[in-house]
Parts: structure tokens; sequence; C-alpha cells
């Protein structure tokens, strides 16, 4: 009997490589995944909808769904990439005012692995509420790809030089390092 495709969510933030995400998806599926998207409000710009629902074969969510409406298949990784300032601030500090924190916020109390790229600039990343929201994060089990063995946060205003290689397999390789002994997770 063959092993259903294991599912993997991506959270995808409002920030330069996120119109790129559809090389995650392509990844992930070259190695035997079921990718579902998950856009938070500001990715939504960035995002090639049409495309990115055809890549995955499933409508790409930022809205809790409607009464009635089938529910996503369970998750069992997650990866949020590009994840961004506002986004990790946020769900370190518990808000939950956007579909994609709402699944954060339940996941990470849960024992599902999740991988977080981040994509800020320094002057971001050398803000004291950013350092204590990565602490907090990792402090509850979430694994943040930042720094040693993980992405640099780049110059101000220079994003745009490292959409190109944005290390979307890092982050896929990590989950599926994390993800050998887990559950999965009715989003």
């Amino acid at each position: 009997m063959n092993r259903p495709a294991r599912v993997l969510t991506h959270i995808v933030c409002g920030a330069g490589p996120a119109s790129e995400a559809g090389q995650l998806v392509k990844l992930a599926q070259q190695r035997g995944w079921t990718v579902q998207v998950v856009a938070t409000p500001a990715a939504l710009d960035f995002l090639d909808l049409a495309a990115l629902e055809a890549q995955t074969g499933s409508p790409v969510r930022s809205q809790y769904r409607k009464p009635g409406e089938p529910r996503s298949r369970p998750a069992d990784a997650i990866i949020v990439a590009p994840a961004t300032y506002n986004t990790i601030n946020k769900w370190a500090n518990g808000i939950s005012d956007t579909y994609a924190l709402g699944i954060l916020a339940e996941i990470t109390g849960l024992d599902i692995p999740i991988v977080v790229l981040p994509f800020v600039n320094v002057a971001l990343a050398s803000r004291l509420a950013f350092q204590r929201s990565i602490k907090t994060l990792r402090a509850e089990g979430v694994l943040i790809l930042l720094g040693a063995g993980g992405v640099e946060p780049h110059e101000p205003h220079t994003g745009g030089k490292f959409i190109a290689t944005y290390p979307w397999h890092y982050a896929l390789d990590q989950a599926e390092r994390l993800g050998q002994h887990t559950q999965t997770y009715r989003l």
C-alpha cells in the first residue's frame, strides 16, 4: 500500500522572496510532498495566486474558511518563508490577527515541525524586540534559520539582490530532518 504524500504547509509573508514561492512548492513536490500555501495579507501582492493554485492544485488561503468549506489537509510540517519582522514579532507575542498567525499560534503548541526562514534587514534584526521574539520562538521549539547556518540579515534597501539566492532548499531540508517523528495537525 502506498503511503499518502506528506503535507507541507508553506506560510508566505510579504517580503521580496515571496514572489518566488513557487520554488519551494516545486522542490517539495519533487521530494514527494503535497503543498498547501497560506499567505499573510501582505504577501498577497507578491504572489501569482493563479500560478500557485495551478501548481499545488489547491487554493492559496489567506482567510479562515467559511462554514461548510472543506478543511485543509493535516500538516506534517510548516515552513514560514520568507518570514518577516512583523510576522515573527506578532507570532512570538501571541497576536493572532490573521489566518496565518492563527495557524502559527496553534501549531506552535503541538508536535509539528516549524521551520522559519527570515528575510529581514540588519536594522530590523538588531532591534531588541525582534531578538526577544527569535529567542521566544526558539524556546518553544521553532527552528529559526537566522544567523549561523541560516540566512544573514541584509543591509537596508538591498533585499532585492538576495531574492535569487534565497535558500528555499535549506528550509525544506530542515523540515524533513525535523519531521521524521511527528504527528499531523488539521488546519
